[in-house]
């Protein structure tokens, strides 16, 4: 009898402890942290917002640049890292990574001159990475003035701003000067962060932002959605087609609608450049890295179930910050690759579609 009243005791003591560790362990589920790129940042916030009213799962999110995303992923401090630059499968099978693409979005120039509206002032791929190099100096030069016709150019200095800290930005705006300027693409090249002849730098598409907000005849380049909230002018810009276009949800889309992602191994595609009249010239995706064997299978899981809830139901959203969200066809070539890459120790697939 005695011994069966310590039985008792000892198993009403597991199911106490039990209870508590299990609150514990929802808890750690219920919160997912990703760090890295801040050109997906906004829709990021917006769909985390959403998501945590309709799940309770929070999902915080560090802009600290693709950079330190991909830092933080590879030293197993976040759950997700971010990057707008993708890593090539080489790069990814090395750290034991996959990747996917989240969501698309251009990035534009914006300018701070007087009397001048968003629209009014043309560049190209040429004059652009010629400013960049320090070639062009002042906003009447000859070449700015031949694309501008009829526009009141002051001699006001050119003051360039660029980012300081990695970032995938950066990749895509560098990586769409290499392909409109020979000269560019020997003298700097193409990478998250690169020795800049010329200008000054700020930290993240914020500090690129408020930079130019507040230096006299600035010029830097930012996502699109950080133009729009900051009320930075903005200039059109020529695309390979040679079609003068402003940035808007429909020429962003037309960039990325010859995006082949099921053909492109570990989706590494990059959409700057790309053909067609109503193509915006530097556009990109923002992708996602995750480790391929996961530790803590529950986290992964409520990651994947957060990006998956935001491809169904996160477009409008998207839409309304001028991003442009994955395809359908996409988001099942993207739900598959999670299947078939991410899983726990004993292989078995964190995340399976619904």
């Amino acid at each position: 009898m005695q011994a069966r009243s310590r039985m008792t005791l000892w198993l009403g003591a597991l199911a106490l402890l039990g209870a508590a560790i299990q609150p514990t362990l929802q808890a750690r589920a219920a919160e997912i942290a990703g760090a890295g790129a801040t050109f997906p940042f906004p829709i990021y916030a917006k769909w985390a917002e959403a998501y945590k009213a309709k799940t309770g799962v929070s999902m915080n999110y560090q802009s600290i640049g693709s950079g330190g995303g991909i830092k933080q992923i590879e030293s197993k401090t976040v759950d997700f890292g971010a990057s707008d630059m993708p890593l090539q499968p080489a790069e990814l099978e090395k750290h034991g990574l996959t990747q996917f693409p989240a969501i698309m979005g251009g990035e534009v120039l914006a300018i701070n001159l007087p009397g001048l509206r968003a629209g009014e002032m043309t560049l190209d791929g040429p004059t652009v990475a010629d400013i960049y190099l320090g070639k062009i100096t002042k906003w009447n030069d000859p070449a700015i003035a031949k694309l501008n016709p009829g526009v009141k150019l002051p001699s006001t200095a050119i003051a360039v701003v660029y980012r300081s800290d990695g970032s995938g930005t950066t990749f895509i705006f560098t990586d769409y000067l290499s392909k409109a300027s020979s000269e560019w693409k020997d003298k700097v090249g193409e990478n998250t962060s690169v020795e800049w002849p010329a200008g000054i730098g700020g930290k993240g598409n914020e500090g690129v932002a408020a930079l130019v907000s507040r230096t006299m005849g600035a010029i830097g380049y930012v996502e699109y959605a950080y133009a729009v909230q900051n009320k930075l002018v903005y200039t059109k810009l020529i695309n390979k087609d040679g079609s003068a276009l402003l940035p808007s949800s429909q020429t962003f889309q037309a960039a990325a609608a010859n995006a082949d992602w099921a053909k492109a191994p570990g989706f590494y595609l990059l959409l700057t450049d790309q053909p067609g009249k109503e193509s915006w010239p530097i556009s990109g995706a923002s992708f996602i890295l995750m480790y391929k064997q996961q530790a803590k299978p529950q986290v992964a899981k409520s990651v994947l179930d957060f990006f998956a809830w935001s491809f169904a139901n996160g477009q409008k959203m998207a839409e309304e910050l001028v991003y442009v969200p994955m395809p359908a066809t996409v988001v099942k070539v993207i739900e598959a690759s999670w299947s078939a890459n991410i899983k726990d120790a004993a292989g078995k697939p964190v995340w399976q579609a619904q």
